[in-house]
Formats: C-alpha cells, structure tokens, sequence
C-alpha cells in the first residue's frame, strides 16, 4: 500500500506567530508531501513496496544505488518526527524527562543552549536532535536526510533546519527559530512518552 502524508498534529495556523501558517502550507503540504509522492514512485513494483518506512530506511542506508529511496523514505519520518515534535501549548518538562536534562545538561536551559549550538552549526541542510544512545542523553545532528536511527540511537525530538523550515518567517536568522522553537514549541510530552518507551 503506498504511503500517505500524515496529517498535522495541529491546525495549520496554530504556532502562530512562532511558525506562520503559510510556512506549514509550503513545508508540509509542499516538502513533506513530495517526499511521500517521490517515495511512493521510486518503491512501487519493487520488494520495498509494502515494508514499513522504518524498515525501508535500514535497508536502503549506505547503498548507493537506493540512495534517492532513502532520502525520501528518511525525509517522510524525519518530518513526520518533527511536527509530532511540535505543540502551540509549549511549557516545560517535568517528572523523569527533567531529570534527565538536568542530570545532563545541568538544567533545561542548559539542554537548550546545548541543542542551539548544535542546530545552528549544522553546515547546509539538515537537523538537530536529542537521541538517546546507550542509555544516555546526546544531542546530535545530522546532514540533509541522515536520521539517528541508522545510528543505533533512539530519537527523541527534532528540529528541522533546513531553509524551507524557516525562510518564510525568520529569512536567514536560523538562530532565531531554533531560540523560538525551544522556547515555545517544543512538545515536552512527546519527547517524554519517547524517553519513557525507550
């Protein structure tokens, strides 16, 4: 069965004024969804056809000769991680995923300074992300559609720092939607449901 584009997990305008509406159109609507359509093209009537996007992407990184099927296959989970990221409600972390930042990066700031380092440094294209790996909170990053999962780490949250994701609103100031991200988007449950799962 081919993929579908996920739905937003949020009305299109709702992390107004952090991330416009018209920023979700062009980046979900135009990027994702041409992931999805270029994947769903380059697999059908092959043996990927059927497998899950997960597995997809195990069996394709590293091949050169799949490299557009990975691509597009690591782009449709990357993006579909990033908005699940997401929340207009913002807040803080609690419980065991604040002890957890605290027990890393010293405190929630900390974490946060850390991650923006790490986003804003990111030559090109690509993202940032906060990964479990070996049972220890990282902060990482990866270029144009590396995922940690091909890394044996577990990802918790990220961010997507390539221009589409924030042109339209901040123009070149990358550091200003990462700083605006963190502040006030950032789905603390999520990455708190991944901890716990992990």
């Amino acid at each position: 069965m081919a993929f579908v584009l996920p739905a937003l997990p949020f009305a299109q305008d709702a992390l107004e004024p952090h991330m416009s509406a018209q920023t979700l159109g062009f980046h979900h609507g135009k990027h994702h969804n041409a992931y999805v359509t270029n994947l769903n093209g380059l697999i059908v009537d092959t043996p990927l056809a059927g497998l899950s996007l997960e597995e997809i992407i195990r069996q394709t990184s590293g091949d050169p000769t799949r490299m557009g099927v990975f691509n597009n296959a690591a782009q449709v989970w990357n993006h579909t991680f990033f908005w699940n990221g997401l929340s207009p409600a913002g807040g803080e972390p609690t419980g065991a995923l604040l002890e957890a930042l605290n027990g890393t990066f010293g405190s929630v700031a900390g974490f946060k300074e850390q991650f923006k380092q790490a986003a804003t440094t990111q030559f090109g294209s690509g993202w940032a992300w906060l990964v479990l790996d070996e049972g220890k909170l990282k902060i990482t990053k990866t270029g144009n559609a590396e995922l940690p999962l091909t890394s044996g780490q577990t990802p918790l949250f990220t961010c997507d720092v390539w221009e589409h994701a924030y042109y339209l609103d901040y123009q070149n100031r990358r550091p200003d939607f990462v700083q605006t991200v963190l502040d006030h988007l950032v789905n603390w449950n999520f990455i708190a449901s991944n901890l716990a799962a992990a």
